[in-house]
């Protein structure tokens, strides 16, 4: 039984101030503070690039697990719609030849945005199951600030860089349950690259969240024969604090329930989640939590994960 072992991550030190910065686009800091929620946003190097964070956030995993060593690896997938220079060859590649990774490694690439985390847990382990493999490394690595045009108030606020690796092995503390999936492409314009920047359509973003996400989760307890109550921890993607807390209010007694942080990140796009996993849930009496993620595409997952 493939599952999750140990979960690390890279956050850049450097970071812009929210607070002083939405002066600039004419707004006031409770828009900060009530809307985005992001008072800093971690940014990367200028001569960082992906597989950099990713290579940070192994490294940091590595250090942090009992058991895993770099040469026990046999296989990497780096969940990433930002990769290295054109996005050819794979990031996770690149990775393998960074990290001194075994050859006989099986590496390769997610290419999906806040949903990633979700999706690439059940594909890593079922790859894992089916191959036979003993440890995987599941990475996140997505840093919009490559693409996030400065002067755009729309996505120059809200999102932030971070990296995280995600161990799984036989004899994991966290099982991987069941899941569910979702696919829109008739959103492919509200959340875009265009002309090598990335473009918004903030409502249409929201409202797509508003609508379709408590009702995956909901359906996911259904299939799974639980309750809300008997959840200990939704850890849904940090898309903002106004996206979390308009799907925390269709749970309404277990609202409270609903892990935030997003503060000191901003949106980390696939690594909201892992991140909240290592911070609120590893070291926690936590025994059952929801994972959801949603966003470009659009494409949103949900899934339950249980102590062991």
């Amino acid at each position: 039984m493939i599952g999750i072992k140990n979960v690390a991550s890279f956050i850049p030190e450097d970071a812009l101030d929210n607070l002083q910065r939405v002066e600039e686009f004419g707004e006031s800091s409770d828009f900060i503070v009530k809307k985005i929620g992001a008072l800093k946003l971690p940014r990367k190097g200028e001569a960082e690039e992906t597989s950099d964070l990713a290579v940070k956030a192994i490294e940091q995993l590595l250090k942090s697990s009992d058991g895993l060593a770099s040469s026990s690896i046999d296989a990497l997938v780096v969940v990433t719609q930002n990769g290295d220079g054109e996005g050819l060859p794979h990031t996770s590649a690149i990775v393998q030849a960074k990290m001194g990774l075994p050859k006989s490694v099986a590496a390769f690439d997610v290419s999906l945005g806040c949903s990633g985390y979700v999706y690439g847990l059940h594909v890593l382990k079922g790859f894992m199951e089916s191959a036979g493999l003993k440890n995987g490394v599941l990475v996140t690595a997505d840093p919009y600030s490559k693409i996030v045009d400065p002067a755009d108030k729309n996505t120059s606020l809200l999102f932030g860089d971070a990296a995280t690796a995600t161990w799984l092995g036989e004899s994991p503390s966290w099982l991987i349950g069941p899941a569910l999936f979702g696919t829109d492409g008739e959103g492919e314009d509200a959340l875009k690259t265009s002309g090598a920047c990335l473009t918004m359509n903030g409502r249409q973003v929201f409202d797509f969240a508003a609508k379709n996400v408590a009702p995956n989760i909901k359906a996911l307890l259904a299939k799974a024969e639980m309750d809300e109550s008997q959840v200990d921890a939704f850890c849904i993607h940090q898309g903002s604090y106004a996206i979390v807390d308009v799907i925390s209010r269709r749970f309404k007694e277990n609202q409270h329930r609903f892990v935030r942080d997003i503060e000191n990140t901003g949106n980390t796009v696939s690594s909201s989640i892992p991140l909240l996993i290592e911070k609120h849930v590893l070291k926690s009496e936590c025994k059952t939590i929801v994972i959801s993620g949603f966003g470009v595409g659009f494409s949103w997952g949900t899934g339950l994960l249980t102590r062991n």
